[in-house]
């Protein structure tokens, strides 16, 4: 089953702290976990987005197409990427999730991809 994973991190100030991190055991850098998952075939795909400010919004109202620049929601965390993996199941996918660098300084939104 495919997942998105949505990599978000905290506004700064609110990040937590690095020793609090590490005394939790510390999670593994992001590229060892690119690379360890690209080895194990569980990564699909996945890169970083640029920041919230360089968003752009668009929605349709009344047939009028209108655009907004910035995020589309004021949050305390912001997407700072994503990855596509492939998981037996939701368990698979949150233990790939919690080895991830920003399920520990941020969070990581495991979905399910849509099936009928």
């Amino acid at each position: 089953m495919k997942y998105l994973f949505l990599i978000c991190v905290e506004a700064p100030g609110n990040e937590p702290g690095a020793d609090s991190v590490a005394a939790a055991g510390g999670p593994m850098p992001v590229e060892n976990w690119v690379s360890e998952m690209d080895a194990r075939g569980a990564r699909l795909d996945g890169n970083r987005v640029r920041p919230a400010s360089d968003a752009t919004t668009v929605r349709v109202r009344n047939g009028e197409v209108v655009v907004f620049d910035g995020p589309y929601a004021e949050t305390k965390e912001q997407i700072a990427g994503f990855d596509i993996i492939e998981a037996a199941n939701l368990d698979e996918a949150i233990e790939i999730a919690s080895k991830h660098e920003m399920a520990w300084m941020g969070m990581v939104d495991v979905r399910p991809y849509w099936t009928e």
